[in-house]
């Protein structure tokens, strides 16, 4: 009944309450966190059963998991019985739910108000280490026909350069572009070089005929519009 050091092993569960036969009989939607995570795990270790190491995965983020996108494959590998594979397995599933997520139903989603824009980025941008600078694409109607991303890195003239932005709303045939970026520090205040870059790109969109509708900079749960602090008159 042990699995090495760790306690019970999930075949010692009912047939009835092992992740896996619960999913099929009833539907994922059935299962809890811990168990959904112990199906992508596959497999226990000498550290504890597949739920065991789930359940020590899903305490990295405090409990429900919300914040399990912003760990790297090598902060899994710090708990006791995930190695790379397992590693590399939530990371790719996580991945592959978040870009699921924003992929969104088909529809055009509808970007009138800075908040909504940031809504829609924030878990996306909000965890990563390094400054993603992105361009959404809006009709005339304020609904976003794309996101594009421009550079990643730290934000700069040369990694925002106006054709880089520019090409990407020409070719979907965008109205008006929000900028994007993020702060791997969590505070959104304006740097000066963001204050350069959004000056320098205004000016190509009025050259274009394409409005710089806002520069919305995304920090640890909360964001800084261009637009709503008055810095794009």
């Amino acid at each position: 009944m042990r699995e090495g050091s760790g306690g019970f092993m999930i075949k010692d569960l009912p047939h009835g309450e092992r992740p896996r036969e619960k999913l099929l009989s009833y539907g994922a939607q059935t299962l809890s966190n811990a168990e959904l995570l112990s199906i992508i795990l596959g497999s226990g270790s000498r550290d504890g059963s597949a739920l065991q190491l789930a359940g020590r995965v899903l305490a990295m983020s405090g409990g429900p998991g919300a914040d399990l996108a912003g760990y790297q494959p090598e902060e899994f590998m710090k708990i006791p019985g995930i190695k790379e594979a397992k590693a590399a397995r939530l990371a790719a599933s996580l991945e592959f739910g978040r870009r699921m997520s924003a992929a969104g139903r088909g529809y055009l989603p509808l970007v009138d108000s800075p908040s909504k824009a940031a809504r829609l980025f924030m878990e996306e941008l909000r965890y990563l280490p390094n400054e993603v600078f992105k361009v959404l694409l809006l009709n005339v109607k304020s609904e976003m026909i794309a996101s594009e991303t421009v550079s990643v890195g730290g934000l700069s003239s040369s990694q925002s350069h106006p054709r880089e932005v520019f090409s990407r709303a020409v070719r979907k045939g965008a109205y008006s572009v929000i900028l994007m970026h993020n702060h791997p520090s969590g505070d959104p205040s304006p740097s000066e070089a963001d204050m350069a870059v959004t000056a320098q790109l205004r000016t190509a969109g009025e050259l274009l005929g394409i409005k710089v509708a806002d520069h919305i900079i995304i920090g640890d749960g909360r964001y800084m519009s261009f637009r709503e602090e008055g810095l794009l008159s």
